[in-house]
Parts: structure tokens; sequence; C-alpha cells
């Protein structure tokens, strides 16, 4: 297990600030990871693409804390639910149910992501690397 949360520990203000940004990114990827598969969900990629560039632009800020695991975690659960989500969209033009299923479980996927960091940010713990 790292330990991130005694290298280099923010201020208390600053520590905060990440928080609160890591609880916003991670209710945005919450509602991406319901609103995928909700026919019609239209501001989805919007509120992926807001969270994405959140926490690429906020990353440096948590550098050496135990926040800048959180921030790798949203970053790469990111990239692969998006690299999914854009393999199995032929699926959707050929065939509704499949592509509802492979939605579906990238969907859990993500969400089981999403719900585990942020269970562990609300416990000022560290994400594994």
């Amino acid at each position: 297990m790292n330990d991130l949360s005694t290298t280099n520990p923010l201020d208390p203000s600053r520590d905060e600030g990440l928080r609160t940004v890591g609880h916003i990114s991670y209710a945005l990827h919450a509602v991406v990871a319901v609103g995928a598969v909700l026919p019609g969900f239209q501001p989805g990629i919007v509120l992926l693409l807001v969270a994405f560039i959140l926490d690429l632009v906020k990353q440096s800020d948590a550098a050496g804390s135990w926040q800048e695991s959180h921030f790798r975690w949203r970053i790469r659960s990111v990239l692969w639910a998006a690299g999914l989500y854009v393999v199995t969209l032929p699926l959707w033009a050929l065939f509704v149910l499949p592509g509802w299923i492979a939605w579906t479980a990238i969907s859990i996927w993500f969400l089981y992501r999403v719900v585990r960091g942020w269970l562990a940010l609300n416990e000022r713990r560290a994400m594994p690397v």
C-alpha cells in the first residue's frame, strides 16, 4: 500500500479545496456512469469532458499528496471508460440490445470505480497506484 498521506502534506485549506474538486469530479462521473445507459442522455459527454478537464487542470496542485492518487484514479477511469464506450459504439448502430448490454456493463464498472474512489476520498485515503 502506498503511503502518500504522510508525504508532502498540503495546508488544510488547500487540502479541503482539492477534496471539494474531488467531490465535484466524482459526482459528475457518477451522473455520466448512470446516464450512459439512459436513452437520449445528451449532456453525458459534456459532463465527462468537464470532469476530465477539471482533473487534468487540478492534478498538479495535488502532487505528492494523498489526493494525487485520486486524480490519477479518475483520469484513468475516464480514459478507459471513454475508450470502451467508443469501441462498443458500433453495437448501437447494428443492434440496440447488444449496445445497451455493453454500455450497461461499462457503466457498472465505471460506477464501481467512482464509488470506490469517492468512499476513499471521504475517508481521506489514497487510491492504489
